[in-house]
């Protein structure tokens, strides 16, 4: 896994789309694209239900549900990204770890960001991925990817061109996450200059 520093906004933005990834490599975890399944919706209510149960409700700001997951209709790895706001990480590592991992999550120690906090629910070859925990504070950039989900929610014949493109880079990269995700970077900042033009 690599995190790659940028002064751009956008450069740190692609970034953080390969942060996301978590492209650390494990025996059998290939990237597989999976037809949109309605059911990933109901997976993130009741898996932030659960969460909110176990975490102390005065360090969470907020929960969301963002990623390709997120997006009515798109094609995706059958991975429920779940984005989670708090006060402070500093609380955070303290008090939610523990608890999270209870919930069967394991959490990425050596995570090279000191920006956010990043869990993982199934481990290949034992069980496959199915959610990822993003954990970071009210001002962290990653906010701004609700803007590319909500983008694409917007505009299904964007959202259908990042279909085929994640098909294509699947069949291309299907063991290697790093290319994988390094060929979406250039059309993840287009659409987000195009998400922000709209916003002005």
């Amino acid at each position: 896994m690599r995190y790659f520093n940028s002064q751009s906004r956008l450069h740190q933005l692609a970034s953080i789309f390969q942060f996301l990834q978590l492209d650390v490599s494990f025996p059998m975890d290939e990237v597989i694209i999976a037809e949109y399944n309605p059911n990933w919706v109901l997976s993130f209510e009741q898996e932030s239900a659960c969460i909110r149960a176990v975490l102390d409700r005065n360090i969470v700001t907020r929960i969301e549900h963002f990623g390709s997951t997120a997006v009515p209709g798109l094609a995706a790895k059958p991975i429920v990204d779940i984005l989670i706001g708090v006060r402070l990480l500093a609380k955070a590592k303290q008090v939610a770890v523990s608890p999270l991992e209870q919930l069967g999550y394991a959490y990425w120690l050596e995570n090279p960001d000191p920006q956010r906090m990043f869990f993982v629910k199934g481990l290949p070859p034992n069980s496959p991925r199915t959610h990822h925990i993003h954990m970071v504070e009210p001002d962290s950039v990653l906010w701004e990817r609700l803007i590319f989900r909500d983008y694409l929610c917007q505009h299904p014949d964007e959202a259908a061109r990042y279909a085929q493109l994640k098909y294509n880079l699947a069949q291309r990269f299907s063991s290697d996450r790093e290319a994988y995700t390094a060929g979406k970077t250039e059309y993840i900042e287009s659409v987000m200059q195009k998400a922000r033009q709209l916003d002005k």
